[in-house]
């Protein structure tokens, strides 16, 4: 919950201003499903779906979403498998508002080329 207010906050530092958040890996794809937003941020450990499940999830209904895995738990075979699955990028937590918008631009211009 405190990570994700700390993302929240650096997202509203970086000019985001509209920001759905969720709690869970199921409501995350719900919530994908319903608003189908830029950009989402998902962490690996999440209630109900974890992170991993939640993004192949969203990739299914649409292969081009932008995801973004934010997490602490960031083992190798979890990097690997976030972005085969089609994560854009891995941040490990606590990310800096540095790293937040360095990705944000980059994800941001990959998806206008």
């Amino acid at each position: 919950m405190l990570a994700r207010k700390n993302l929240i906050a650096t997202l509203k530092k970086c000019g985001i201003e509209e920001i759905v958040q969720v709690s869970d890996g199921q409501a995350a794809i719900d919530t994908y499903k319903a608003e189908q937003p830029d950009i989402v941020f998902l962490d690996v450990v999440m209630p109900i779906k974890d992170g991993i499940t939640a993004l192949k999830e969203i990739m299914e209904f649409d292969s081009d979403a932008v995801a973004i895995m934010v997490s602490s738990v960031g083992t190798q075979m979890h990097i690997r498998e976030a972005v085969r699955v089609g994560a854009r990028d891995f941040l490990q937590k606590p990310a800096t508002l540095e790293q937040i918008t360095s990705v944000i631009d980059r994800v941001v211009r990959d998806k206008s080329e």
